[in-house]
């Protein structure tokens, strides 16, 4: 379904929090000239920074008074991004906006559980979202949740990101010795997968740099593959970058909160998971509440708990506590005591470089999770899914065209026929049910879904006027 022609015209956006969510946001839509930002914190040191690098408005207050938000121009708003640290406060904002200024587009970060899953026995009764007139909910801990999900089921991968109501996937592996494609060309994968079997390699990052794959390109050990799968297809994919890895059994969780009790319940039926939690009355709770996996009153960081519990045992380790020094820590502490692989959630951007690859595994940033979700909701064109990769300097995209020959650029054409900016790749064609890799004879038509590599972020807005539809298709 095609979005409201708020999306294709948005020109007047308040950004509600001036904290790691917020400023990114308002860098990034910065970028299009069109876009008129004002951003509302209580922090003026932090305002008075954000505006020394940016073109923007800043407004000192709090974003759920109507006094400020009039004072920000929310009467001229086309859209409100609520993401401060309060999900009150964002729901609030929300509500006052379409209440007393008939804002069109009102996006939320919402954190906690109750508010997204709260129902009631009466079917008429309104949503905790609903009563808040939020067009959109943005939960962090969510779309957190599922990436680890996604990361355990499939633990040699670095990400794994989902498309089209998740039948295709892109993942993001480090090729090791081993691999049936390591040492040779790519053309040659086609030698050894099923006839049904096909794949997209969107990228190659080696020493950092990005290599555009060809047929001839030989893939080396160490090299960042971005891979793009049928989603029912993507251990046989893997197993052309790593060898066969020994199937993950042992699981160990460090922090019970609401992030490690969801992994946990998603996960107690196929692994066998340990989950530390420090807090005696959240322990309790923990253990009420989860069937199969074993709750362990403790600190994670205590190497006499983790040697008890077998920590040489465990081949995925996962520090997701609400602290970043105790996952760092637990983290390194877990993987020298010889846990086979270690994740952990790092919310300050400053410590993934410099952690990813060495102690710990796979870092996880909510921070990039959750920026990668609100941009599908603000970004021109109908766009589905937008997911940062590399630390946000890159990106995979997922759109739906729409129209003819005449009001599209893309309807009617074969990707060799489309001018892409550079740096813009075309990954795959979702068509239905079917999953089309991007070749070249593929005529592209329209409610096709087509996913992008984008390796510089900046050519986005090119890639935007591109799926645009000209006026008139929207009667």
């Amino acid at each position: 379904m095609a979005k409201p022609l708020l999306c294709f015209y948005l020109v007047k956006i308040l950004i509600l929090g001036c904290g790691q969510v917020g400023s990114t946001i308002a860098s990034t839509l910065a970028m299009t000239p069109n876009n008129d930002i004002t951003v509302i914190d209580v922090d003026d040191s932090a305002l008075g920074k954000l505006k020394a690098k940016l073109d923007i408005q800043t407004v000192q207050g709090n974003a759920a008074s109507p006094v400020t938000l009039q004072q920000a121009g929310a009467p001229d708003a086309d859209l409100i991004l609520a993401v401060t640290r309060s999900d009150e406060t964002n729901m609030v904002a929300c509500r006052m906006a379409n209440v007393l200024f008939n804002t069109p587009g009102r996006i939320a970060r919402v954190r906690r559980s109750e508010y997204l899953e709260f129902t009631t026995e009466h079917d008429e009764y309104p949503s905790s979202l609903d009563l808040f007139d939020i067009t959109e909910s943005i939960s962090p801990e969510q779309l957190v949740t599922e990436q680890i999900v996604n990361l355990l089921k499939h633990t040699s991968a670095l990400q794994v990101l989902s498309f089209a109501d998740d039948k295709a996937r892109m993942v993001v592996i480090r090729a090791q010795k081993g691999g049936l494609l390591v040492g040779n060309p790519l053309g040659d994968i086609h030698n050894h997968l099923p006839e049904q079997v096909d794949c997209q390699i969107c990228a190659i990052y080696r020493n950092n740099r990005l290599i555009v794959p060809t047929p001839s390109t030989v893939l080396i050990e160490g090299d960042e593959v971005f891979i793009l799968v049928p989603t029912e297809h993507t251990d046989t994919i893997m197993r052309e970058l790593r060898p066969n890895a020994q199937r993950t059994r042992r699981v160990m969780i460090a922090g019970g909160g609401n992030i490690g009790y969801r992994v946990a319940k998603q996960l107690e039926s196929r692994f066998d998971i340990k989950i530390i939690e420090f807090n005696h009355k959240r322990a309790e709770w923990l253990a009420e509440n989860l069937n199969n996996a074993l709750v362990l009153k403790g600190s994670a960081t205590d190497e006499g708990l983790l040697d008890s519990e077998y920590i040489d045992e465990i081949d995925v380790f996962c520090a997701l506590t609400n602290d970043d020094e105790d996952n760092i820590m637990s983290g390194m502490l877990a993987k020298n005591l010889g846990a086979k692989r270690v994740m952990a959630i790092v919310n300050r951007s400053s410590y993934v470089d410099l952690l990813e690859g060495n102690a710990i595994d796979i870092v996880i940033s909510p921070h990039l999770i959750t920026i990668g979700s609100i941009l599908a909701h603000v970004r021109l064109g109908d766009v589905v899914a937008v997911h940062a990769l590399r630390r946000g300097a890159s990106e995979a995209i997922e759109v739906v065209i729409h129209g003819d020959k005449h009001t599209s650029k893309m309807v009617g054409r074969t990707p060799d026929e489309i001018k892409l900016p550079n740096g813009c790749y075309f990954a795959a064609v979702v068509r239905g049910d079917e999953v089309i890799m991007a070749h070249h004879d593929v005529i592209l038509a329209d409610g096709d879904h087509i996913i992008f590599f984008v390796a510089r972020r900046r050519v986005v807005q090119e890639l935007e006027k591109l799926v645009q539809v000209k006026l008139g298709f929207f009667g």
